[in-house]
């Protein structure tokens, strides 16, 4: 998944202007270096290390400023600089809020911040440019056009799995600013991890690579320590490991702040020795038709399987068995009832409650139904669930595909979960006798068609999904159908901290003398859009929440075709990062139309409209347990009668 980036303003040769410019002589900035970085034989040594590099080049200098002036960067980042979280589908970091780019700061706010306006001009340096893109063989590098933030990560943030591609950027960097007195431990987490891949031809016969769903080199982070790589396209894959929250006994006075300047070298611009005309508009035009392109879509795992929903058409023997049964429609039948009932919770087939969920769909397009299984059914998929989590997995993705009857979602860059897909006749288990035998049963068919309006479910498309705390996740993703399409989620965690323990009033209130239990329907949807991020505020360290959001603004016709507007989760227009939302301010869209925690035994549903982003947050390794669900992607039909009899309605 590629992300936009803010545009940084090309100023001069030192990526500054007249104001702030401080050029510096080779002495002057060799100075600012560790002693002896550029000795001839040191540089011939990390040059031979990154040209041998795998799973791509990369390299690793330490210590790279001389040190005491890196600790005063330290210190004026400490005292001077505050910093927002922000979360989106990839990330949870810290972020300067008056630093994004240092370019941009004013003459008083860089009056206190000596060392680090020093430490850049260093950085961006001729004499720093001409030895990084001598050690990486990556070409010239620019020092126009400087692009440096400084990011902080605490318990619980992460960077996900993404090739840093995006316009001119041609070498990548991280320099450290951890404690300089309290070493980093390597199982702190934190770590930059780098993906090998794997060469395949695509559809046209062409080579295309696909990364692997496992890291295969880890390098922790260091005080004065500089990570660095060429930014490759389709192979420079990389992530930040999770910093991992303390464990009971463990000393916390020793403070988990991975600190560090990060940013890009770019290719050289107009004026700049090495520049060539058009060479960062064919860099940006590639990396975006490749992206569009989707040329490993065909490695991509799970691949979708629909199975047509709709009654066949028979001739000859059974014929009026099949007649009568089309002619039913969606009408439900005592056989119906006495088959859902052996799953769901009866209160949800009684026809004043699905009424009242029909009424909630027609105007959210989602509901949020609780206790959605029945006590005894839950009961054994909940043991089943505790019992595959007491046995545990492999630690790789590859022996768990080995091993168990899990298969690993790939792409990394898109998502990694473990998953099953239907098998007919397949019951071996309280799970997949919900996704081969409860989802594609005409009585559930039947019944989803009577509580949310439509009656034209023509495919479905059912995976059973496990969410591992400390690895998975899926990055925002559109739909881009023509019609609009069902959606569901069964959330079945059983495991506790996912969300608010549910007021005891409300379980007052659904207590019933038949069941024991009254499951009202409630449809959540208005709650969960009112600032979700709010909500996981109170837990920033699980994650494992579905979020429906605004996809980008097109800019569309303002009179573009209104067709079922009444009807879908429809996006907002939005200016902001479509991915952004636990940033945005009290008076600001955050741009989710739909969210849903992990929990136990919830059924979501929601009509997505093309262009809605959709993804699961990384599961944290401080959750109690793994995210488990079953979904479902569900084709319908409207018809055009009902729609133009609701356009006379209107």
């Amino acid at each position: 998944m590629k992300r936009t980036t803010d545009q940084r303003p090309s100023i001069d040769g030192n990526g500054m202007p007249d104001s702030k410019k401080r050029a510096l002589s080779s002495e002057e900035a060799v100075a600012r270096f560790s002693d002896g970085l550029f000795d001839p034989a040191k540089q011939k040594k990390y040059t031979d290390a990154y040209a041998k590099s795998s799973p791509y080049l990369h390299g690793v200098i330490c210590p790279l400023i001389e040190p005491s002036l890196l600790r005063s960067v330290r210190d004026e980042v400490q005292e001077h600089l505050s910093f927002t979280e922000k979360e989106t589908d990839i990330y949870k970091i810290f972020q300067s809020g008056d630093l994004a780019n240092l370019d941009g700061l004013d003459d008083s706010s860089l009056s206190k911040l000596p060392s680090l306006l020093k430490l850049r001009d260093a950085m961006y340096s001729a004499r720093f440019r001409e030895y990084l893109s001598s050690v990486t063989g990556s070409g010239k590098l620019s020092g126009k056009k400087t692009d440096m933030a400084i990011n902080i990560y605490t318990e619980g943030c992460h960077l996900l799995c993404h090739d840093d591609v995006i316009g001119s950027r041609r070498v990548s960097y991280i320099l450290y600013l951890t404690d300089p007195d309290t070493p980093w431990q390597k199982e702190w987490g934190g770590a930059l991890r780098l993906y090998p891949t794997t060469t395949k031809k695509d559809a046209q016969g062409e080579d295309v690579k696909i990364p692997s769903p496992d890291f295969s080199l880890s390098i922790p982070p260091a005080f004065n320590q500089l990570s660095f790589f060429t930014v490759q396209p389709g192979e420079s894959f990389h992530d930040v490991e999770e910093v991992y929250h303390y464990r009971e006994g463990e000393d916390k006075s020793k403070k988990r702040v991975r600190m560090a300047i990060s940013g890009w070298f770019h290719i050289p611009q107009e004026g700049e020795d090495g520049y060539e005309e058009g060479l960062e508009e064919k860099l940006a035009a590639r990396s975006s038709l490749a992206q569009l392109q989707g040329r490993g879509d065909i490695y991509d795992l799970p691949q979708p399987k629909p199975v047509s929903w709709e009654v066949p058409e028979v001739s000859g023997k059974g014929k009026g068995r099949m007649e009568e049964e089309a002619a039913e429609g969606n009408e439900f039948t005592e056989s119906d009832l006495e088959f859902l009932v052996q799953y769901l919770a009866p209160s949800y087939l009684t026809p004043d409650i699905a009424e009242e969920m029909s009424e909630a769909f027609g105007n959210e397009s989602s509901l949020s139904l609780e206790r959605f299984l029945n006590e005894k059914f839950a009961s054994r998929v909940s043991a089943y669930i505790e019992e595959q989590e007491r046995q545990g997995l492999p630690a790789s993705c590859e022996e768990i595909q080995a091993t168990t009857e899990w298969t690993v979602a790939v792409p990394p860059h898109k998502h990694r979960y473990l998953y099953q897909q239907a098998a007919e006749g397949d019951t071996s288990n309280p799970i997949k006798e919900l996704l081969n035998v409860l989802f594609p049963s005409q009585s559930f068919r039947k019944w989803l068609a009577l509580i949310t309006g439509v009656d034209h479910l023509k495919t479905h498309n059912f995976l059973a999904r496990r969410f591992r705390r400390g690895a998975d996740y899926t990055l925002a993703s559109g739909y881009d159908g023509e019609e609009p399409r069902l959606e569901f989620t069964l959330s079945l965690t059983p495991t506790t901290g996912w969300e608010k323990e549910v007021e005891e009033e409300d379980e007052d209130e659904e207590e019933d003398e038949g069941e024991g239990e009254k499951r009202e329907p409630k449809n959540k949807a208005a709650e969960s859009k009112k600032d979700a991020a709010q909500e996981t505020a109170e837990h920033p360290s699980v994650g494992g929440y579905e979020i429906y959001m605004a996809g980008d603004d097109d800019e569309e016709d303002e009179d573009e075709d209104e067709e079922h507007a009444d009807q879908v989760l429809r996006p907002k227009k939005t200016k902001a990062d479509p991915a952004i939302y636990r940033s945005a301010g009290a008076d600001e869209d955050d741009g989710i139309l739909f969210s849903s925690q992990a929990g136990w035994n919830r059924l979501s549903i929601v009509l997505r409209d093309s262009g809605t982003l959709k993804f699961v947050k990384y599961v944290s390794a401080n959750a109690k347990g793994d995210r488990w669900d079953v979904t479902g992607d569900i084709e319908v039909e409207f018809d055009e009668d009902e729609d133009e009899d609701d356009g006379d309605d209107e």
